[in-house]
Parts: C-alpha cells; sequence; structure tokens
C-alpha cells in the first residue's frame, strides 16, 4: 500500500526527482546518449531496438518533426553499425489525427531502414488503435515483407484471434512479433485482468506463434514466463536464430544475463528522449515496489 501510495504520488513531484528513479531506465536525452547505450550493450552481446519516447501528439507538424526525427536516429545509428532496430509508436506519427498521414510517415521510417536492410516494429498501444495499426502492418508489409514487423499483447482477449487472422500475410517470408503482456488500463471486455489469465494467455500465445513458423520477440521480465518459454522451445525445437527475447533498458539485468548465459539472443529495448517523463511514470505504475528505489536514492543523496 505504502508504495503504491508513493506511486501515485510522484508523477506530481519535480522532474529532478522523479529523474532519480528515470535515468536507471532511459538511456539519456539525446541521439549521442542512445548511441552510447546502444554500444554498450552491444559490448556485451545484447542486440538493442531504440525507441525516441513520446506519443499522443496534438498536430500533424509534430508528426512530421517526428518522423524527420527518426530518420536522423537511422542515419546515426547505422553509421555507429550499431546492431539494433528501430520501435516506433503509430500516434506518434499522427494516428489518431489522420491515419492516412501516420501511414505515409511511417511509411518513410520503413523504407529509410530498408536501406540500410534493417527493420521497423510498430509498437501496439490501447484498444481502439489495435485495429488501425494491425491495417497500417498490413499495408507495410505488402511493400516491406522483411523489413516491419509488429507488437501483440497477451491481455487483450484478441489477441490470439488475430495471430490466426493474420496469417496469410505469411506469403514465404516470416512474420516477426514482439508479444508482451500490455501495459495500457482496458475495460475487463476486452482484457484478462488477472495475472494468472495473461500469463496463460501469454504462452498460448506463444505457442501458436512457434508453431506456425512465427518470429516472436518473448518480451518480458517474469521470471515465471521465461521457463514456459524455454519448455515450447525445446518442444518445436526451434533453432536460435528463429526467436530471441527482449527486455527493457535497466530492468531485471540478472535474469536477462541468465537469458544470455543460456546461449539465447537478447535485444533490450532502449528508449530515449526529452519526453522522458511520461515513460517513467507510466513504468512506475506498472511496478510500485520500484518507488522504494528513489526514496532510497533521495536519502542517499541527503
Amino acid at each position: 500500500m505504502f508504495n503504491k501510495m508513493i506511486a501515485a504520488t510522484l508523477p506530481f513531484m519535480p522532474k529532478r526527482v522523479v529523474w532519480l528513479f528515470s535515468k536507471r531506465y532511459i538511456a539519456g536525452e539525446t541521439i549521442d546518449d542512445a548511441i552510447k547505450a546502444s554500444l554498450d550493450l552491444n559490448a556485451q552481446g545484447i542486440k538493442v531496438t531504440v525507441d525516441l519516447l513520446g506519443e499522443f501528439i496534438e498536430d500533424l507538424s509534430q508528426a512530421t518533426e517526428n518522423k524527420d526525427a527518426y530518420l536522423d536516429i537511422i542515419e546515426a545509428f547505422e553509421k555507429n553499425k550499431i546492431d539494433g532496430n528501430y520501435s516506433v509508436k503509430p500516434t506518434f506519427f499522427g494516428l489518431l489525427i489522420d491515419p492516412e498521414v501516420c501511414y505515409e510517415n511511417i511509411r518513410t521510417v520503413v523504407a529509410k531502414a530498408a536501406e540500410y536492410n534493417n527493420f521497423v516494429r510498430i509498437d501496439m498501444e490501447d484498444s481502439p488503435c489495435v485495429d488501425l495499426e494491425i491495417e497500417m502492418y498490413r499495408r507495410l508489409r505488402k511493400e516491406f515483407p522483411k523489413n516491419v514487423g509488429l507488437v501483440v499483447q497477451s491481455y487483450l482477449k484478441r489477441t490470439y484471434s488475430d495471430l490466426e487472422n493474420m496469417l496469410d500475410m505469411k506469403n514465404g517470408t516470416a512474420l516477426n512479433y514482439r508479444l508482451c503482456k500490455g501495459i495500457y488500463v482496458e475495460p475487463a471486455e476486452v482484457a484478462y485482468k488477472k495475472y494468472e489469465e495473461i500469463n496463460e494467455n501469454y504462452i498460448k500465445d506463444l505457442d501458436f506463434m512457434l508453431k506456425n513458423d512465427i518470429y516472436p520477440g518473448i518480451a518480458t521480465h517474469d521470471k515465471n514466463l521465461i521457463q514456459p518459454a524455454y519448455d515450447l522451445i525445446e518442444k518445436y525445437n526451434v533453432p536460435k536464430d528463429k526467436y530471441e527475447f527482449q527486455m527493457l533498458y535497466g530492468v531485471t539485468p540478472e535474469l536477462r544475463q541468465s537469458i544470455l548465459d543460456k546461449g539465447h539472443t537478447m535485444r533490450v529495448y532502449v528508449p530515449f528522449g526529452k519526453d522522458w517523463f511520461g515513460y517513467s511514470t507510466r513504468r512506475l505504475k506498472e511496478n510500485p515496489k520500484m518507488a522504494m528505489l528513489i526514496i532510497k536514492a533521495l536519502f542517499s543523496r541527503g
């Protein structure tokens, strides 16, 4: 209860206080910060996916700025020969203002990544965005089958059916999905609420992906999902280049290392940018126990 109370209060505290918590989970505010963090991870044998923080823009001029920022990110990351790819949130590119403008913006980003034989992941957002984002993925995959992927969320009750319905897109090129639990607050009609139900459906979705030759990014920090994932990989005798594990920057480094030590591919999601405050407070709401880390940091600094 105490942790939840602190977690609810911190979003209203000065940013310099929240930064004491955030700096562990954010690469920094600039491209140079993200490059440094990514090179450090690469040196440890870890791949990355980079994300410029921000979403829910108010006008299309911001969407254009965000598209241009991603083009700069791709050029900088490729110049530095980083072993990584790119993650984009459609609302950051105008999805809720003009879906067609959003599509054109993201298409430009995917085309730039494709010039380097690289890859862009379309992040899945809250339930009102799901159909729009699946349709965007369908359109982009027709043109860039090897350069674009999607995120699916196990807590949404529709996800298994979505996986079934998207099988028609295979056409000789493996589908590539990041499977995560989901972080948005959704009504009970559309999302599972109980921990056990979400985990059960996570494994059900992963089982479907592996047996249908879909490349999964197994994105979880839940140790109770890691062993079942290992079991499915063994069950279907999946080669190590046909899946990967994924984690957030700065989260559960010991668990991450244990997966690496077993020889599995690991990719870390590297967020950066000036809009770190909203991202950080969401992370805090997901895991209120992290609030104690901030309290300790405050006292350790006097």
